[in-house]
């Protein structure tokens, strides 16, 4: 057996989700719009690098149990009619994560082409998510 590609089979999956760029999210922001902006990156991945200001942080891995308003694990700020843009380094785990969402019953969701890296590329703003952590790496 072959192992499939993984960012293959991810780019076979972007057309199925609608795409946010760094731009038109900020844009948005600075309209007030109210976008649920979460960050699927791995805690040490914000740690170290930071965060787009305000998201929430969801590990990937935990996306479907901490969005199902039927799980012991759900948080508060998934509800069904918020409009959510979700991010990870490059642009990967996102498109996942959104085809999740959507399969889940999420109606307002994209993916932030480029993640992480095209937000810090289009110079926008950055927070020092280890500045309030609990956790922190030890060297």
């Amino acid at each position: 057996m072959t192992i499939r590609n993984t960012m293959g089979w991810v780019d076979s999956l972007r057309d199925r989700v609608p795409t946010m760029d760094a731009a038109g999210l900020q844009a948005r922001r600075d309209q007030g719009e109210a976008l649920t902006v979460i960050d699927l990156r791995e805690l040490q991945e914000r740690l170290d690098k930071g965060a787009i200001p305000e998201s929430h942080h969801v590990p990937r891995g935990m996306l479907e149990f901490w969005a199902d308003p039927a799980m012991g694990y759900h948080r508060d700020f998934f509800t069904e009619d918020a409009e959510y843009v979700v991010y990870c380094a490059g642009g990967g785990r996102s498109v996942l994560a959104a085809l999740a969402m959507i399969e889940m019953g999420y109606t307002k969701v994209w993916h932030l082409d480029e993640g992480f890296a095209g937000w810090t590329k289009a110079d926008l703003p950055v927070e020092d998510a280890a500045a309030t952590a609990r956790w922190q790496r030890k060297r």
